[in-house]
């Protein structure tokens, strides 16, 4: 298979609201995706999507900023492959162009949330050299 990566034009920010509505199992409505996709175009946030044959088969995003205790730092918000691109080693060949990518841009740190019940996911950001540095805590207000 022929994959390529690349940051998405925030005009074509709709055209990953299908996977990230998979990604979330359908608990966010697609129509408040799109909404919160939309508001995300203004703020420091960048897309990076995996292609293969025109077609969009991974996701995830990425937030910039300056952290007291990281400095520049990108964090990675919720990578998502669809299931029949998983296991062929794209997850690797991702972060990969996503560290030169930031690097590239004079980045110097990045950062991650993995949910807790996700196991796999643990095993393989360990093996791409992140540590576990704390919890995540969220509320609704």
């Amino acid at each position: 298979m022929n994959y390529s990566f690349k940051i998405l034009p925030n005009s074509e920010l709709e055209s990953i609201v299908p996977l990230v509505f998979d990604l979330n199992q359908g608990n966010v409505d697609k129509s408040v995706l799109s909404s919160r996709f939309n508001e995300m175009k203004n703020q420091n946030y960048e897309c990076a999507v995996i292609i293969n044959n025109k077609e969009i088969v991974g996701v995830t995003g990425l937030w910039f900023c300056t952290r007291h205790y990281s400095g520049k730092s990108v964090e990675i918000d919720h990578v998502y492959i669809k299931p029949e691109h998983r296991n062929k080693g794209l997850g690797k060949q991702f972060m990969t162009w996503i560290n030169a990518y930031c690097k590239k841009k004079g980045f110097e740190s990045i950062e991650l949330n993995t949910y807790v019940q996700n196991h796999p996911s643990h095993k393989f950001y360990y093996n791409e050299g992140f540590k576990i540095l704390g919890y995540h805590f969220l509320k609704k207000i």
